[in-house]
């Protein structure tokens, strides 16, 4: 068993398979929740930054300030339920949220970040609703795969090859590996 196998496994939530059942490395699980956990934090705390420019009659700031202390709140309560033990059910809907797709992550983190940015676009808004974007991005990332599977559907070869799209080739040369295409006739 390897290192990172062990670190993976101690790190493993209560009653989580031990295999992986997708071919997203373990960093990048590790850094979307990294980064959703100590994001969700960080614009907590500037929500409430932006809430109290209510002092100065910045009612938009308010109500973006609000806005991103609840999805800050919503994100950690998804990434990172061990800080949320007070409230009740979080554990179950952290459970929902990890059997869902990582797209569905992704769009959701996205669309929960874009409105404080609208409403108030400060600094602190921008960075603390900034991170949770980052988040989305990352878990867009991971829906999207591997870079190898990409690159193999993407290859024009892969597309005309003689067998078409469902059957496999021997022959696997590219453009670039053939000879015979770069002689003038």
């Amino acid at each position: 068993m390897s290192f990172s196998d062990k670190i993976a496994a101690i790190m493993a939530r209560p009653g989580q398979d031990p295999t992986a059942k997708d071919d997203v490395p373990w960093w990048m699980k590790y850094l979307g929740r990294g980064v959703g956990t100590v994001g969700s934090i960080i614009a907590i705390l500037l929500g409430v930054w932006n809430c109290v420019g209510i002092l100065v009659g910045n009612v938009l700031g308010l109500i973006s300030g609000m806005w991103q202390i609840i999805a800050g709140f919503l994100v950690i309560c998804c990434e990172a339920p061990c800080c949320c033990m007070f409230v009740d059910h979080v554990q179950r809907v952290s459970d929902w949220v990890d059997r869902r797709p990582y797209w569905n992550r992704a769009l959701g983190y996205v669309l929960l970040s874009i409105p404080p940015i609208i409403l108030s676009a400060g600094l602190s808004t921008i960075f603390g609703s900034g991170l949770i974007f980052t988040t989305g991005v990352i878990y867009g990332m991971m829906a999207l795969g591997r870079k190898q599977d990409m690159a193999a559907a993407a290859s024009p070869q892969f597309a005309t090859s003689p067998t078409g799209l469902g059957g496999q080739s021997d022959h696997n040369t590219t453009l670039m590996e053939d000879p015979d295409v770069w002689r003038p006739t």
